[in-house]
């Protein structure tokens, strides 16, 4: 009894922030550091968990075929291998969908080496989920499928025909995988494009914040005839009158820009942008796999708001724009901030179709056949 006790894990307590706030510190930082790890995997990560629970179940009560223990043994080991790629601390920075990947692989030749070591009437019942899973993957006209099928119709086995389909499995599990790799590696190239814009923007915006005369995002609308100042520059921050036209590119006495000035120009690209991305949402279905395609589409569309609403302004003050070369106010400047960053969307619906073509072809039970619209 004494050991049931002490076998059991201690009941984690949070520290008093109070009496302890260096242990209550730690503690924060392990649980932040554990929710990391745990985002948008938790539920894929205890399914494959349960079915490796319930394969292993499966090979202590299944009758083995002489001379297949060998197959057996391969299976546990997969098992454990598969167990092993769930756990935390072998890759943390990578959770989110490689390693569920990769368990799965292991799960599924479990799986086939199971059904290969037991004899071929233990197989019939699941024959039409076998047959499923083929339908899912590989085309009408695939003679794998095709034989498939008509094995699935003849009702009796034999170990050549659960080799047959088995095979036909491996394959259509095999092109499961080559689309979820697709999915993967989608939104590992939109992560880079993403930080690569967001850096792009960043020092756009320190190195006009340094020196602001460089390339000013200000206009020069002429004042009516009898004015006082024939000249005003505005720019997004500040506005200035002259007595004669300025030169906006590399003038050092243009004291109307201002440091700030790209950096209110990009906010505003990035809060409209941000409205683009919410509407954008509604195109784009949920996906159930590890990987965060809509997420990732969603951030991309941030720092190319905000580079859009910089290069939209300087297209209008150099005049590409009949009748739009001059604004007369800073908030007219931020307006078409505005709409800039917002028209980031007429380059980024492209890639948010090429992400849902790619979510389309990871197919699964529910998932409409992408080849039924094609065929007549």
């Amino acid at each position: 009894m004494s050991d049931e006790k002490s076998s059991k894990p201690p009941v984690s307590v949070k520290p008093s922030i109070i009496r302890h706030p260096f242990r209550w510190w730690s503690d924060w930082k392990r649980r932040c550091r554990n929710r990391k790890m745990e985002v948008g995997s938790w539920e894929l990560r205890e399914a494959i968990r349960s079915s490796i629970h319930e394969l292993e179940a499966l090979l202590d009560s299944k009758p083995i075929l002489a001379g297949k223990e060998a197959l057996v043994e391969k299976a546990r080991k997969e098992l454990r291998e598969a167990a092993e790629k769930l756990g935390h601390d072998e890759h943390p920075t990578h959770l989110v969908g490689s390693h569920l990947t990769v368990a799965q692989i292991h799960v599924n030749t479990a799986h086939a080496l199971l059904l290969q070591a037991v004899h071929p009437d233990e197989v019939l019942p699941l024959l039409p989920g076998l047959v499923g899973v083929i339908r899912e993957q590989l085309r009408d006209d695939d003679p794998r499928r095709v034989e498939s099928e008509k094995i699935m119709k003849g009702g009796a086995l034999d170990s050549h025909k659960v080799q047959t389909v088995l095979d036909a499995v491996g394959v259509a599990r095999l092109e499961a995988l080559r689309e979820h790799l697709r999915v993967g590696s989608f939104v590992r190239i939109v992560q880079a494009v993403t930080v690569s814009l967001a850096i792009l923007a960043v020092t756009v915006a320190v190195l006009t914040a340094i020196w602001p005369w460089l390339v000013p995002l200000c206009f020069a609308p002429q004042n009516p005839p009898d004015s006082k100042d024939p000249y005003s520059v505005v720019c997004p921050v500040y506005s200035q009158t002259l007595t004669s036209g300025p030169s906006f590119l590399f003038s050092e006495n243009f004291t109307a820009a201002a440091e700030a000035d790209y950096a209110v120009v990009m906010v505003a690209g990035v809060l409209a942008a941000s409205i683009s991305a919410a509407s954008a949402l509604r195109r784009i279905n949920g996906t159930a796999t590890p990987y965060p395609v809509p997420v990732s589409l969603a951030l991309l569309k941030l720092p190319t708001g905000a580079l859009t609403a910089v290069l939209g302004l300087l297209v209008m003050r150099g005049g590409f724009i009949p009748g739009l070369s001059a604004l007369d106010s800073s908030a007219q400047i931020i307006a078409w901030a505005l709409v800039f960053g917002y028209s980031q969307q007429l380059f980024t619906k492209f890639v948010d179709q090429q992400g849902q073509v790619i979510l389309d072809a990871v197919r699964g039970p529910l998932s409409p056949d992408p080849r039924a619209a094609v065929q007549p």
